[in-house]
């Protein structure tokens, strides 16, 4: 069984959006910071949540494989 990414969005998140922006498929905006739409990320979004992970202007974004 193949083993899915997981990613998690910390308190340190400042609501700017760009998770949401470069993988809306996987990232939305909460009532005060992002999160995380899934349990497990499919294979075909891995390379934009690590783009959002990178991105992230406060690295508020973990990823765990």
């Amino acid at each position: 069984m193949e083993r899915l990414m997981k990613a998690t969005v910390s308190e340190e998140c400042v609501a700017c959006g760009l998770c949401v922006d470069i993988c809306p498929d996987v990232f939305e905006m909460g009532t005060q910071y992002a999160q995380v739409k899934m349990a497990g990320i499919p294979a075909e979004f891995e390379a934009a949540v690590r783009q959002a992970a990178d991105e992230c202007p406060v690295s508020a974004i973990a990823i765990e494989q």
